[in-house]
């Protein structure tokens, strides 16, 4: 499901005025119909998810009545009805138009948060280009920065920290290879971009193992201590921690807590953290 919460506003109903057209018309025909029934009935379509429908019927309220108040709001619910098609590239034009016709509208923020949304809509898997995803971090932080107390930038923060775990995701695939090819200075500066970048991400252990592993490889015995103890520090119970004090004990496991006594690699990460 696509569906997104609307703004009250546009999903009122109008009262209608004049009559409707007869049901048995040629739909082909052209027919001028007021526009509270064109804008009805193209909320009736899209709740009852015909889509295509209701966006040629939101097309059709601003076609026949450009000036009016709900030809604007038309705009808009025909972008989202692009989103809800899953055409995402096109709703993201029909935002753009409506942020560029109405920048001060009461309905702007949403238009903002619609296309934000349909470049998230998009991330793709981080075997893929994530060309995309800089675009959705992009537009999901132009509405925190332009809306900061919405409930659009509520849900647009989560969704940013969903993308960065995404984009260190993509970063520890890119490592992995160097570190399976044995190019270690390209795949020290992609486990150093993870911690140094995406600190509150899910990746952050892993990359620190990383590091020690290829510090060691590479003779690099004190950076390879550092990194092993701050992984040591933050992150005691994972099973990253535990592979990195097996590599630099030789195999042993660490103490759990309770246990008595600290041991070498113990008194090595009180030691480097107190730096910290």
């Amino acid at each position: 499901m696509r569906r997104l919460f609307l703004p009250a506003l546009l999903l009122l109903p109008l009262a209608v005025a004049g009559c409707a057209s007869s049901s048995d018309e040629d739909p082909n025909v052209y027919v001028e119909a007021p526009v509270e029934q064109l804008y009805n009935q193209a909320m009736d379509a899209m709740l009852a998810e015909r889509y295509d429908q209701a966006g040629k019927q939101f097309d059709e309220v601003e076609r026949q009545h450009p000036y009016s108040v709900w030809a604007t709001k038309a705009q808009l619910m025909s972008g989202y009805t692009h989103y809800l098609r899953d055409q995402f590239d096109d709703a993201i034009i029909a935002m753009d138009r409506f942020i560029q016709l109405h920048p001060s509208h009461r309905d702007t923020p949403y238009a903002y948060y619609i296309k934000a949304i349909s470049y998230y809509a998009q991330i793709a898997d981080v075997s893929r280009d994530q060309s995309l995803t800089e675009q959705a971090m992009g537009a999901l932080n132009e509405v925190v920065r332009r809306y900061p107390d919405s409930s659009y930038a509520r849900d647009a923060r989560v969704k940013i920290d969903l993308t960065r775990d995404h984009m260190a995701g993509k970063e520890m695939e890119i490592g992995r290879f160097y570190l399976r090819t044995e190019q270690y200075t390209a795949a020290v500066n992609r486990f150093r971009r993870v911690v140094d970048q995406y600190q509150t991400t899910t990746h952050v252990p892993e990359a620190l193992l990383r590091l020690t592993e290829i510090y060691l490889a590479l003779g690099l015995k004190d950076e390879a201590q550092a990194a092993a103890a701050v992984l040591g520090h933050n992150y005691p119970g994972s099973r990253w921690y535990a592979e990195s004090y097996a590599l630099m004990t030789g195999g042993k496991r660490p103490m759990t807590q309770g246990e008595p006594g600290r041991g070498w690699f113990g008194r090595q990460i009180e030691s480097i953290t107190d730096i910290f």
